[in-house]
């Protein structure tokens, strides 16, 4: 049987890695940011492959695409002037999609999962204010808008699945419950 990676671990190394380099430079810390934005999504959704969940799943495409449409809205809405004088400051879509997936994690598996997520979440947020992307406003109001979407359409995922069966003419219920959860 092929082992899916200890994520937890993954995300913890390159966070102690991104945050323990007090030498890095601006750029350095933008791009960690930039690396996180893509990397905790990636991992809440692995998680409910690794997990088997396909309720869960589907619960993450609804606050995913929920906070997506939230957060773009509102910046094309508002635009506002970035710090570096671009477009599109409010809210932060970094902090938004990071604290989405963070929240999903947390709400669906549990906060023992969550914590390097929110961790990387927060590092995330910090990044897009010292690298002059956004001011914290924008930050917290991302990160709020996040959280908000995966608490409103996630459940907490209780390792056990209900399915309706018919073999010849039989009718019943099939109880399957996941362990390790």
């Amino acid at each position: 049987m092929v082992r899916v990676l200890n994520t937890k671990k993954v995300l913890a190394t390159f966070l102690a890695g991104a945050i323990l380099n007090t030498s890095a430079s601006s750029d350095t810390i933008e791009t960690s940011g930039d690396i996180l934005r893509l990397l905790i999504p990636a991992i809440a959704f692995s998680a409910t492959y690794y997990f088997d969940d396909e309720e869960g799943r589907g619960q993450f495409y609804k606050s995913f695409a929920t906070n997506g449409i939230a957060t773009y809205g509102l910046k094309y809405a508002v635009n506002k002037e970035r710090p570096n004088g671009e477009d599109y400051s409010f809210p932060s879509g970094h902090a938004s999609a990071t604290m989405q997936s963070a929240t999903f994690i947390h709400k669906r598996y549990g906060l023992k999962y969550a914590i390097p997520a929110y961790i990387g979440a927060t590092f995330t947020g910090y990044s897009r204010v010292q690298s002059d992307n956004h001011y914290t406003i924008d930050v917290l109001a991302g990160a709020a808008i996040g959280a908000l979407s995966s608490y409103y359409f996630t459940t907490e995922f209780k390792g056990y699945t209900i399915t309706p069966k018919v073999n010849s003419g039989i009718f019943g219920l099939t109880f399957t419950k996941k362990l390790g959860i």
